[in-house]
């Protein structure tokens, strides 16, 4: 066994380069002839004076023996090694019926009560030489390739022109997103280290420049529009999705450094209370399915209500499509963009105004068991129809939110009196009001369910004394806790229908949990504008890949999360198991661990076969 260096040109452009291969010589029929055992590639970087060294190891790990003088080894040749190793067993081992020897070995007997179309292969080894090597997830890999099967994405981007090589690192950034949610410097380390995807695609990521995750996300988001549109249609395909109910919401995620080279990196409302971060933010519309038909980065100080029209033209959704989106963005110039558009809508109402009159009431119940009581009305020019809410569960955590803000504001104007009777104690009116409109601006609402008088001396200028009363505002939160209004235009439906419908905006909140706990959302590490777009996309064609999962996993009775599906299928690995042989030999055979009973069933679940890369063996 050496390595070869071989002179090359690509005919398209002319350029000559070497590439380098792993050869050995065997004598064929009388002749000596050089065979290729694996191609290194052009990039291949040891240096010449270690390749003797390099295939002196090679030859070790896969004979299982040490040569009698062992010679010092560094590192970089110890990695390259067990890498070549580990691929050899890969590319070169044969199916089970059919193994590889040298010329001069006898080739194994198949058993005469066995099916002659896949034969059994008996060898005789030495038990206590069994060394188990190169262990790599499948599980999730193996998942995630089925659904992109389903789907057509892999299909669907060489048909836009993307190369075979762009595929491979736009399918690694897409599987470790879904199993292992980082940056992308460190998913080139879970393909290189942990992962066998690199088997079950054939491609070699150990070897792959990390640029190459990058470029692939930049050819992502080049054809995005096309890859969006064609993901809907599949999935609409498979499922039989109605296009009448579009969900629209933002949610944003912040950035590990200052992002001074993103425009869009701006200071904003952080969701995630990280003000002191610059933010981006994410726009998705989903359908009522909770698939994904478009999405869209935005500045981080971006105002939702100025996001929709942007969003929703070019949906082509049906006339009379129903949106659903939440109090933020119902604004009335986009509700009366929406109508002229053509668009329904189902909204929270954006008026602080609360009313509930529950003789007049029906009740229902939720998804939970809850009770839920529901009053519709027609608005006075008859153009839409509103629903008045009443949740018990929700006005039991509104009194508790009530109540602390509450005793907090009074506690505040408790220690203003307190100091007014001190005798060194600032008294002055304006700094009392200056207190105390710092206090109404941390009361959250409370202020004004309070009478407030303020006595002073003879002057004007100096407090005596304070008090006040509580008067809670009628049609507040204080007075109707519990209760909350929808807004619609689609009159002709019941109050039920109404809610039911609106309930799914509750499942656009799971998929930003998702997107953010469960794909690694945030943080963000790019500066460019660019890549922080990519490192959003690739989330969310994660998720459309999850969410597929997870709807044909629910349909036969399996409801658990990603996380837990996820630890499910990690724990299976691809193991090369090797031994050596009486007669010499030494006998490699790479496969996947036998897969768990949890695991099993959702490989049964979606008709997929529980032992993922089938089994490999090599006999050296």
């Amino acid at each position: 066994m050496y390595i070869r260096r071989v002179s090359t040109g690509n005919k398209a452009t002319g350029e000559s380069y070497f590439s380098y291969r792993l050869v050995r010589s065997e004598r064929v029929g009388g002749k000596v002839r050089q065979s290729t055992l694996l191609n290194l590639g052009r990039h291949f970087s040891v240096n010449a004076e270690h390749w003797p060294l390099l295939c002196t190891r090679i030859e070790e790990i896969l004979t299982g023996q040490r040569v009698l003088l062992p010679m010092s080894m560094p590192a970089v040749i110890e990695e390259a090694a067990q890498h070549y190793a580990a691929r050899l067993v890969v590319t070169r081992g044969e199916a089970p019926a059919v193994v590889e020897r040298t010329a001069s070995s006898p080739s194994p007997q198949p058993s005469p009560s066995s099916p002659s179309s896949n034969p059994p292969v008996y060898q005789e080894v030495e038990v206590d030489s069994l060394a188990l090597l190169h262990p790599r997830s499948v599980g999730v890999e193996h998942v995630g390739l089925h659904v992109m099967a389903q789907v057509e994405l892999i299909d669907k981007l060489a048909e836009l022109g993307v190369n075979g090589t762009l595929r491979a690192a736009i399918v690694g950034n897409l599987i470790a997103r879904m199993a292992q949610p980082a940056s992308e410097n460190a998913t080139y380390e879970w393909l290189r280290r942990e992962s066998a995807l690199g088997e079950l695609l054939d491609v070699d990521f150990e070897t792959m420049p990390l640029m190459r995750l990058y470029r692939g996300s930049d050819a992502l988001l080049r054809h995005r529009e096309a890859i969006e549109h064609h993901l809907f249609e599949r999935l609409s395909g498979l499922f039989g999705l109605e296009t009448t109910v579009t969900l629209y919401d933002l949610t944003n995620t912040y950035f590990e450094g200052e992002a001074a080279g993103n425009e869009l990196a701006k200071f904003g409302r952080s969701k995630e209370k990280r003000s002191d971060c610059r933010l981006v933010t994410l726009g998705l519309v989903l359908d009522g399915s909770g698939f994904v038909r478009r999405s869209q980065m935005f500045a981080g100080n971006a105002a939702e209500a100025r996001t929709l029209e942007d969003m929703l033209t070019g949906l082509h959704a049906p006339p009379g499509a129903l949106v659903i989106m939440d109090a933020g963005i119902a604004t009335q110039a986009n509700i009366e963009w929406l109508v002229a558009q053509g668009y329904r809508y189902l909204v929270v109402s954006r008026s602080r105004q609360r009313q509930f009159e529950g003789q007049d009431a029906l009740t229902i119940e939720t998804q939970s068991g809850q009770p839920l009581q529901l009053q519709r009305e027609l608005s006075a020019d008859g153009r839409e129809v509103r629903l008045y809410c009443y949740s018990p569960a929700r006005e039991q955590k509104e009194r508790g939110m009530v109540g602390k803000f509450t005793q907090r504001f009074e506690a505040g104007l408790q220690k203003i009196v307190e100091g007014l009777h001190k005798p060194r104690a600032e008294k002055r009116l304006t700094f009392i009001q200056q207190r105390m409109g710092r206090l109404k601006e941390r009361s959250r609402g409370s202020a004004q369910h309070y009478r407030i008088d303020l006595q002073t001396d003879e002057t004007g200028e100096t407090v005596t004394a304070l008090t006040w009363q509580y008067c809670p505002v009628e049609g507040t939160q204080a007075t109707h806790p519990g209760v909350y209004c929808l807004r619609s235009n689609a009159l002709n439906w019941d109050a039920e229908q109404l809610w039911r419908t609106y309930s799914l905006l509750t499942d656009l909140e799971a998929v930003f949990r998702s997107l953010k706990d469960e794909l690694g959302l945030r943080p963000i590490y790019h500066h460019r504008s660019d890549r922080t777009d990519g490192h959003l996309f690739i989330t969310v064609l994660a998720y459309q890949l999850v969410h597929l999962i997870r709807t044909q996993l629910k349909a036969r009775g399996i409801d658990d999360s990603w996380g837990t599906l996820r630890g499910k299928l990690t724990v299976q690995r691809r193991v090369t198991a090797r031994f050596r042989q009486r007669d010499g030999f030494t006998l490699h055979v790479r496969k996947s661990t036998e897969a768990e009973p949890e695991a099993r069933a959702i490989y049964d679940a979606l008709g997929l076969d529980a032992a993922p890369g089938g089994t490999r063996k090599l006999i050296r």
